[in-house]
């Protein structure tokens, strides 16, 4: 495999069959990226594939699309297709994509037939049984389950149906599977994630692919991921949790297949608990290293009062880099657990006090209680901007486009991410940890703003997760780094990388620049505003005080309507 860097030309969409050729470009990237991860036999499938013609090539593609293996023949209709679709799927059937003769389970006839193409065939049976001919669906098949078990073929089934009835099933779905995990990375995103979407609305940054920047370096790493997509199936079905214990895989070598491991058995152990297994849930959530597994077995050795050993735990994980929500969490659990074990309760944290004012404004005929706020603090000397999550994630993704973007293991599967597929994973800071320490770097020597606005004018409108183009102008992002000290920007943006998850939100509603201040740490405030009625969230006040400890100006602003209170 060699190493690509040219950009995939995508579908015209002026072409009715632009989602084949979008299926097209992903088979050929599979086949070309992870030749060595298949086997002769899919190599050739893939090849067969891609030489058959184009009529019954879209046709084939459309049904992998849809859910399930099993068709009506005289149900499909595509009047994109070049040729008839009775033409198509007898190439199909003779290229052996299809099986036009499969076996149907009754579970499979009433999926695929209409209650009035079925009770002809099986009303004489109820009415010998007792039952009604005119029963609903639903009922019949309950009463038909004990009667017709097995599979049979559809002549068997319905010897006196249609002539133009023919049901078939595609015979090749696990390569499909296979090769669409292979692209995408995971088997949660659909053909129609890629197939049917618009690539040439987006731009993305190309990211060059090497054999060293796979997730998956072998063949049992692919059969790894789908032995654990089988097992999270087995849970989503409502299987037992001990019975879908012993299949889950052990401890892997590949960090990226590792945390997929760790979300699997976080799932395993919540269903364990729910189904009364405590002891397996124990154990399933100690063999993941997922964060949030630590703090599930820890309330459920509370609640099972096993107190000494929660105790213990507990104080060794409070040695550890917690997010604000992980350390609130266990700080609430030494509190109650301390007494329990004899111990002193720790001291309660002492946030700081958080900077509040109210406004009494007259209520707007349009716009946001957040524009009514802006309208009125904003001068032209310090001039206020409705920036909530926008601004710092956008100074930091600018900044940091080098290190989002760089081609490691299990980040970038297909050239069309907006980001890396690992982005809150837990390992996703660790694993470029010396590329931002490089990147900070730049803040404290001042040449983060060239780097900053140069990106800014070189990737314009490519996507990145932490950058909204629509709301970002070269004038706003000059003047938020003329008034926000460096030693600001690396403690925000180091709270972002603790919990990428939990902190990219929470960002007060304001920001009030204020560029010829005398004093550099008080030419910028951040203002959350909230109107009647509204309260902080949790993750807002996490920041506030974040900010009160770091020296960050930052207040609440409590809007009031000037007619409520006037009829008060």
């Amino acid at each position: 495999m060699r190493q690509t860097r040219s950009y995939l030309a995508t579908a015209d969409l002026e072409n009715p069959l632009y989602y084949l050729e979008n299926m097209d470009i992903l088979v050929a990237w599979v086949a070309n990226h992870h030749a060595d991860l298949l086997t002769e036999q899919e190599r050739s499938r893939l090849a067969a594939f891609t030489g058959l013609a184009t009529g019954p090539r879209a046709l084939l593609t459309r049904m992998v699309m849809r859910t399930g293996e099993l068709f009506r023949a005289d149900k499909l209709r595509y009047p994109e297709l070049p040729v008839p679709e009775p033409e198509a799927l007898r190439v199909l059937v003779q290229e052996g994509w299809l099986d036009s003769a499969p076996e149907l389970s009754l579970d499979d006839l009433f999926r695929l037939f209409t209650l009035a193409e079925l009770r002809p065939v099986f009303g004489h049976w109820l009415q010998q049984q007792g039952h009604p001919k005119t029963l609903g669906k639903a009922r019949m098949r309950e009463l038909l389950a004990e009667g017709f078990r097995g599979a049979r073929s559809l002549r068997e089934w319905l010897p006196d149906g249609g002539e133009t009835w023919e049901v078939v099933q595609l015979r090749d779905m696990a390569l499909f599977d296979r090769i669409r995990l292979m692209f995408f990375g995971n088997l949660r995103q659909s053909w129609t994630d890629f197939v049917l979407v618009e690539l040439g609305v987006q731009r993305f940054e190309p990211v060059p692919f090497t054999p060293e920047s796979r997730a998956f370096q072998w063949r049992a790493d692919v059969d790894c991921y789908l032995q654990m997509h089988r097992c999270r199936e087995r849970l989503d079905e409502g299987e037992p949790a001990v019975d879908v214990w012993p299949d889950a895989p052990g401890p892997v070598d590949n960090p990226w297949l590792s945390s997929r491991r760790d979300r699997l058995l976080l799932e395993l152990g919540r269903q364990a608990e729910r189904q009364g297994e405590r002891e397996l849930a124990l154990q399933v959530w100690a063999a993941s290293g997922h964060r949030e597994a630590r703090l599930k077995r820890l309330r459920l050795l509370e609640r099972m009062k096993r107190f000494d050993q929660a105790w213990a735990t507990a104080c060794q994980w409070q040695t550890g880099e917690l997010s604000d929500a992980e350390a609130q969490g266990l700080t609430r659990l030494l509190k109650r657990l301390a007494p329990k074990v004899g111990a002193d309760k720790p001291e309660p944290v002492e946030n700081p006090e958080l900077q509040a004012f109210t406004l009494t404004l007259p209520r707007p005929d349009t716009g946001t209680v957040e524009l009514a706020a802006v309208q009125h603090l904003r001068t032209e000397e310090a001039p206020v901007f409705y920036v909530e999550n926008t601004l710092i994630n956008a100074l930091f993704g600018l900044l940091c486009w080098p290190v989002i973007f760089k081609p490691i293991p299990g980040a970038f599967f297909h050239p069309f991410h907006i980001g890396p597929a690992d982005l809150t994973r837990e390992d996703f800071v660790a694993r470029r940890q010396q590329a931002f320490e490089q990147r900070f770097g730049l803040l404290a020597t001042g040449d983060y703003r060239q780097e900053i606005i140069e990106t800014f004018r070189n990737k314009q409108g490519i996507s990145n997760p932490f950058v909204i183009w629509p709301v970002l102008n070269e004038n706003l992002l000059e003047l938020a780094m003329d008034c926000i000290p460096a030693r600001h920007l690396e403690a925000l943006f180091r709270r972002l990388l603790n919990n990428i998850r939990e902190h990219r939100s929470g960002f007060p509603d304001l920001i009030r620049l204020v560029p010829e201040a005398d004093d550099p740490e008080q030419r910028y405030e951040m203002i959350e505003v909230k109107g009647p009625g509204d309260r902080l969230q949790d993750h807002q006040v996490r920041w506030l005080h974040f900010f009160a400890r770091e020296g960050i100006p930052a207040s609440v602003c409590y809007v009031r309507w000037r007619d409520d209170e006037a009829g008060a």
